[in-house]
């Protein structure tokens, strides 16, 4: 296989060449010299791919992992999550949609683009950020994860909550990577906190703030909330 890849990316050295971790069943790190994107799984579920990403994550950098927003119900597991759900995984990821935009109601198609726009705006931070897994998909129903700058002005932070609680406890997430004197604007919040308050106190998720859905809710299942730091000059 790799003989095979190095022949084609000589031969043609402008092209962007992508392995399967499904298909091809090769996602070992050594394939990422000839395709440094890898399609991480066939299963496009959201909750299925914080463990997915999760875990893949621990040894393979975001920027290498194929994510995208696929249409519900999932052909794999017919569950249904919220077009924001889907895109607050698959952001932290290479990014795309493979669904079929002529089925989208044209509220649907104008949160696209938000999205899209939100992408691009922040592509640099999310390729080249420094990685951070806050909280196991593995050890409970919740899952956070964020990206820090190199020069730690800038952050976004993922929280996701695949399962409701009933009389749920008061949750504060400590995030990590944050320079600990600098002063942060968090998107959604009109307080603003040093870093070292969000490192050992935490960021505040059990606020009367709206979630990052667009309806504005803040409870149920398939819960997933973006947070945007920015330093304070």
């Amino acid at each position: 296989v790799y003989a095979l890849y190095d022949r084609l990316t000589k031969a043609h050295p402008e092209i962007l060449f992508e392995s399967c971790a499904s298909g091809g069943a090769r996602f070992d790190p050594g394939m990422l010299y000839y395709a440094p994107q890898t399609w991480t799984s066939d299963d496009t579920d959201a909750v299925e791919r914080l463990k997915i990403q999760y875990g893949t994550s621990m040894l393979y950098p975001i920027s290498s992992m194929g994510s995208h927003v696929s249409a519900i119900p999932n052909h794999q597991l017919h569950r249904l999550t919220s077009l924001h759900m889907r895109f607050a995984v698959a952001i932290f990821g290479t990014f795309g949609y493979e669904l079929d935009p002529l089925a989208l109601t044209e509220d649907e198609k104008e949160e696209i683009r938000d999205q899209v726009r939100f992408m691009k705006k922040y592509r640099q931070l999310i390729q080249f950020g420094t990685f951070y897994r806050l909280q196991s998909p593995f050890a409970g129903t919740e899952t956070a994860w964020m990206v820090v700058s190199e020069d730690k002005k800038q952050a976004i932070v993922g929280y996701y909550r695949v399962l409701q609680e009933i009389n749920a406890p008061f949750r504060r997430l400590k995030l990590q990577g944050l320079a600990p004197d600098r002063l942060y604007a968090i998107s959604g919040k009109e307080e603003q906190e040093y870093g070292i308050e969000l490192q050992r106190a935490g960021l505040v998720l059990t606020d009367a703030s709206a979630s990052e859905n667009r309806d504005g809710r803040n409870e149920g299942d398939y819960l997933a909330r973006l947070f945007v730091l920015k330093a304070v000059d």
